[in-house]
């Protein structure tokens, strides 16, 4: 295919502009590039001064002292309230346990007593009842959420293909 001198001419004129176009787009993105690089940076600065501060103080004023009082919280309670039930319960056992091997090589134990010689109670006591009932709900409940991780739903699974679309 032939093209007349004209022809020629424009398409290297066209060449040549579509050519100093791309060269100015090149020039215009390295200079977008630059102001997003320095943009970043002050970004970054403003961080550092600015919000970062702001956050901390934020922070120090009213989460810490939330977190403080939950700690204090939590250790009140574990010191109060869990070990004693659980010392209790574990004291109960091992009570529990010397009455059996006493009994299994036929040795009485000594009849505990009390304040002025007034027999004690034997059996366990209503904190021990209760503690043995909450830790058998609680081991209640790790098994049942153990069996609902665990067991087959054929509900929860999905099908490999995908459903038809119905007639209309």
């Amino acid at each position: 295919m032939s093209l007349s001198r004209k022809r020629k001419k424009e398409l290297r004129r066209l060449q040549k502009d579509a050519n100093q176009l791309w060269e100015n787009q090149q020039v215009l993105v390295g200079h977008a590039a630059e102001v997003a690089r320095e943009a970043g940076r002050q970004l970054g600065s403003i961080n550092r001064e600015q919000v970062v501060p702001v956050i901390q103080d934020t922070y120090n004023r009213r989460v810490a002292p939330v977190v403080d009082r939950g700690v204090k919280m939590g250790r009140h309670v574990v010191d109060d309230k869990v070990v004693p039930i659980v010392g209790g319960v574990v004291g109960s056992a091992l009570t529990a346990w010397d009455v059996a091997n006493a009994k299994r090589y036929g040795v009485t134990p000594p009849a505990p007593r009390g304040a002025f010689g007034k027999k004690q109670k034997s059996g366990p006591g209503l904190g021990s009842v209760i503690a043995i009932v909450l830790g058998a709900a609680a081991a209640i409940g790790v098994l049942y959420a153990a069996w609902q991780t665990l067991r087959a739903d054929d509900e929860l699974w999905v099908a490999d293909d995908p459903l038809a679309a119905p007639d209309a």
